[in-house]
């Protein structure tokens, strides 16, 4: 991987990581579009340790506070405390995504990475996101979260381990099925992903360190500096997006995911894109 390459990387996953669109797939169809050698999923899961640190330094009060309430908990204090009970449901909701990640990690970084299963994944939930933005009842606030409720959160973000699905996209899709605002939607969806990413990313480095990343090492310059770039990036998108859904719908993210899946699978067809 060369520095062109990783600024340009780096730019993609810090603009597409919070928004619904997938910030795999991009990363995967920007790769292939300049003619670049895949990423791969090590450095999608290495870069996503910027993205996420703009998201703790973005979130720090809330998150210095549900760290304190959790760790008082545990020394049997502040039973009661809504940031306690935040703490333990953002644990519960990591668990699904571990357990499956681990599960599948081999199909993850080669099978599921065929741009006919992103692309068709980016169509059809881009329409399930459309269908949950319509019919959900935008009532509820991130104080109303539930032990079930914080469970299907967490499954939902785990489908994000299919490029294309999006891991804000799939937990806010559930948010919204199950009744909650957007902009409540999409802060649990940014909280909940701070201890699955930042593992994952942790623990691909780690696999890159010992050589055994899908048989093949990462390129760490031009790695960290996408990693750099991502949260620079990131930091911005989290602060617009946040504004935006006070207003705004998903529609626009919905259309852009249908006509960029279309768009994928016509030229897969015409031989332009190799899928593999």
């Amino acid at each position: 991987m060369g520095w062109v390459e990783a600024v340009v990387l780096g730019i993609v996953q810090g603009l597409t990581e919070f928004l619904p669109i997938s910030s795999s797939a991009h990363l995967r169809l920007v790769g292939e579009l300049f003619g670049w050698e895949d990423p791969g999923a090590a450095f999608t899961a290495i870069t996503q340790i910027g993205t996420e640190a703009a998201v703790l330094l973005f979130f720090r009060h809330d998150i210095a506070r549900i760290v304190t309430a959790w760790l008082g908990s545990l020394a049997g204090k502040r039973k009661g405390d809504p940031d306690a009970r935040m703490g333990w449901l953002i644990i519960v909701g990591s668990l699904p995504i571990v357990v499956l990640g681990l599960l599948f990690q081999d199909d993850i970084e080669t099978t599921l990475r065929d741009l006919r299963i992103v692309a068709t994944a980016l169509i059809v939930f881009s329409l399930i996101l459309f269908w949950a933005d319509r019919v959900g009842a935008k009532q509820r606030e991130l104080e109303d979260l539930t032990v079930p409720h914080g469970i299907g959160f967490g499954f939902a973000q785990a489908m994000a381990l299919i490029p294309g699905v999006s891991r804000s996209g799939g937990t806010i899709t559930a948010g919204l099925f199950l009744g909650y605002s957007r902009s409540a939607a999409a802060r649990y969806s940014f909280l909940l992903a701070v201890p699955a990413v930042l593992g994952s990313g942790f623990f691909q480095a780690y696999e890159a360190l010992s050589g055994d990343v899908a048989g093949r090492g990462v390129a760490w310059g031009p790695t960290v500096l996408a990693t750099v770039i991502a949260f620079g990036v990131g930091l911005t998108v989290i602060a617009w997006l946040l504004r935006y859904l006070d207003r705004g719908s998903f529609t626009p993210f919905v259309v852009y995911r249908i006509v960029l899946g279309v768009l994928v699978l016509a030229l897969v067809q015409a031989g332009v894109l190799d899928p593999t």
